[in-house]
């Protein structure tokens, strides 16, 4: 027996980006371990991960060529051969692309985070055509432009230094379930006598291991960051010198910081005047003594109508404190800007002969709907889905599945299962897994830049994103020498060697190693340096009162709340959430059937009061509706979710939930105030006991 050990990197979209290690027996994986050797990965995998070779070898894997026999949704195929599905493809495409090269559309996320099978010649291939630009929103849009507006750029603390911190806030997000490695972190600096507080309108697993948890009413945070402004301003919690040097309109964010009273920001989030209070105090105190504090925010105080602007307003307030002066102070929300990547390049945007129209991946089900006209351009005629799950993960879901669902549509998905997207295609094109291909990694929780080798071969005859794309590139007669590149010439050239922060970068020697460190400052805005355009963390912002947003912090209120919209309310009086499941990485994992064992089954966390309003017991099976859609899940009352509130762990495919549905039937494609983002957790819903 042969046996060899791989180094690779996990492709999923977290920003752990572990390093792994593959045990390789006779061509076999037969584990998958986290490399002990990686700082941040540190020999530690998740769940979902360490069950990758389960994921690979699945019995329901894809592993041939199909081509839709049945009608569109029913998920009835043919095994064909490559030739046929390439020469299908291509006779469909190419009068689409001469009469109307904007009615083909690519969507895809990141199903893999890695450069090369994420963007490289799948964008080549869309830039020759001249096809629709996808907005790529679905996740994180709206904060980074909110963090960019007040930091410059997605850089803030090292994770490898939370540990050291005194105080850390996680604010939004759940990091037992989608950042394990910082929660590490910060279970060791638990250890040395730091402070943990959760804030967050459900009572996470990571809020219940927390020393305090706040409980704010969903799309707050925004007020409750102002209102910590109005009193480390009034209590003169401030580092002046720090403020003096190192930002800009300290003056007017005082004035605006004046309207937002502990009383008012109380009432506006749903909390007590002492929560307010005392976190400011903390927070401040702390910081004017000389510990480091920080802020871990995630995603989920993004996703609603005022997303963006909650993240501006929270990444003032290092600013505010000096936090930014300790290596294990500041912020977090991502590292994802401290890469020196040769995007570009890779996606060969100079292919393009002119500006495409953009359509947005969070407005998928209306567009796809929408008729040609002179303001939308011509009607989608063509979609090639890869790295996503739209009819799983897109809001509105009632709205996909009938734009899925046109006849007159062309739908090509790339994919290693069958997944709720693939049903609705006209051809299913088997691609290969990390372990079967070659790719670059960046990060957006740490900063080493990683390599990916292949441990296996291709099973049964799945090709790498960027073979298909080679491939179909030629069946369109498309003869650019870029697409001839391999993966391992594309990834030479992922990061661009040349600057500073990738000092001695070579690809051959990061295969080897399998990660390098960016070389970095260890606190990154210690003496300012911020990327803006003044150079500053800026409170005030000349750019965003050029893009006709409020210049200063501000408070953007929900779409669909008590407070914001009782008209809605009076018929759907429940605000509701839909964070990931423990086991689920979005939609990825779910049809791995040790790990949905694990969830069982669709729940829905309601409060004992609202669960009693409704006559529903723990156990019961409801139906959560709106003017959407709806869905059925298996109730558990219980005070992890607030009053008021529902919380659907998610995101489950569509056929394996109890009534063929999930969260997103009910979820909005109205989008944030900056960033074009979605608002999934701005969402009123009614919830009713379904007879047994």
């Amino acid at each position: 027996m042969t046996t060899t050990q791989v180094r690779a990197a996990c492709p999923l979209d977290c920003p752990d980006t572990c390093a792994l290690l593959v045990t390789v027996e006779d061509g076999v994986a037969t584990a998958v371990k986290g490399d002990p050797d990686h700082p941040t990965t540190a020999g530690v995998l998740c769940t979902k991960v360490s069950r990758y070779t389960e994921r690979t070898y699945h019995e329901d894997r894809l592993l041939y060529p199909l081509k839709r026999v049945g009608k569109k949704g029913e998920g009835k195929f043919e095994r064909i051969s490559w030739d046929e599905a390439l020469d299908t493809i291509a006779a469909r495409l190419k009068p689409i692309a001469e009469r109307a090269p904007e009615a083909i559309l690519p969507y895809s996320y990141c199903g893999t985070m890695g450069l090369i099978q994420g963007e490289s010649m799948s964008s080549r291939f869309f830039n020759k055509i001249g096809a629709s630009l996808l907005d790529r929103t679905i996740c994180a849009s709206a904060g980074a432009t909110g963090y960019k507006y007040t930091i410059g750029g997605s850089v803030g603390t090292d994770m490898e230094q939370f540990q050291n911190a005194k105080l850390l806030i996680i604010w939004g997000g759940n990091p037992i379930a989608s950042n394990l490695h910082f929660w590490t972190r910060a279970q060791e600096a638990k250890r040395h006598g730091a402070k943990l507080i959760a804030i967050d309108p459900y009572r996470s697993l990571t809020a219940e291991k927390c020393h305090q948890h706040i409980a704010l009413l969903p799309g707050t945070d925004a007020a409750l960051a102002l209102g910590l402004m109005h009193v480390l301003i009034n209590e003169d919690l401030l580092d002046h010198d720090y403020i003096a040097q190192h930002t800009i309109g300290f003056e007017q964010l005082k004035q605006r910081a004046q309207e937002w009273t502990p009383e008012r920001t109380a009432q506006t989030c749903g909390i007590t005047v002492d929560e307010v209070v005392e976190l400011a105090r903390l927070y401040g105190g702390m910081a004017k003594a000389g510990e480091p504090v920080a802020i871990r925010a995630n995603y989920g105080v993004q996703r609603v109508h005022g997303g963006g602007m909650s993240v501006r307003n929270i990444a003032c307030l290092p600013a505010l404190v000096g936090a930014w002066r300790h290596a294990a102070g500041g912020m977090q929300l991502s590292s994802s800007g401290s890469f020196p990547t040769n995007k570009p390049w890779l996606q060969r945007t100079d292919l393009l002969q002119k500006i495409p129209r953009t359509i947005n991946m969070s407005t998928i089900g209306d567009d796809l709907l929408r008729p040609a006209s002179a303001a939308f351009g011509p009607a989608v005629e063509a979609v090639i889905v890869y790295n996503s799950n739209p009819l799983a993960v897109a809001p509105d879901s009632d709205k996909v599945m009938r734009g899925f669902l046109r006849e007159d549509l062309f739908t090509v998905v790339l994919e290693h299962f069958q997944t709720d997207t693939a049903d609705y295609a006209d051809i299913v094109l088997p691609a290969t897994t990390q372990l079967e291909h070659i790719d670059a990694h960046t990060s957006y929780g740490h900063l080493y830049m990683m390599a990916n080798n292949a441990a296996i071969a291709p099973m049964g005859e799945a090709k790498a994103n960027t073979e298909i794309f080679r491939l179909l590139a030629a069946r369109m007669g498309f003869d650019d020498d870029c697409f001839q590149d391999s993966d391992d010439q594309l990834a030479a050239q992922a990061f661009n060697a040349n600057d500073a922060r990738a000092v001695g970068f070579d690809w051959d020697a990061l295969k080897q190693k399998g990660w390098q460190k960016l070389n970095m400052p260890q606190a990154p805005f210690a003496h300012g340096g911020f990327m803006t355009p003044s150079g500053k963390c800026e409170f005030y912002s000349a750019q965003m009162e050029k893009d006709g947003l409020d210049p200063l912090p501000a408070y953007v209120a929900p779409y669909e709340s008590v407070a914001s919209n009782p008209e809605l309310a009076a018929r759907y009086p429940l605000a509701m959430i839909s964070p990931p499941a423990r086991n689920f990485l979005n939609s990825t994992f779910v049809n791995v059937k040790s790990l949905r064992s694990s969830e069982a089954e669709p729940h829905l966390d309601i409060h004992p009061d609202d669960g009693a309003a409704r006559g529903i017991a723990n156990g019961d099976m409801v139906r959560i509706f709106n003017d959407r859609g709806s869905f059925v899940a298996k109730a558990r009352v219980t005070d992890k979710a607030r009053a008021g509130l529902v919380v659907g762990l998610s995101v489950w495919w569509k056929k394996l939930a109890t009534d063929g549905k999930n969260a997103n039937e009910v979820t909005s494609q109205q989008l944030t105030d900056m960033g074009r983002a979605p608002t999934f957790y701005d969402t009123l819903v009614q919830v009713e006991r379904l007879a047994s």
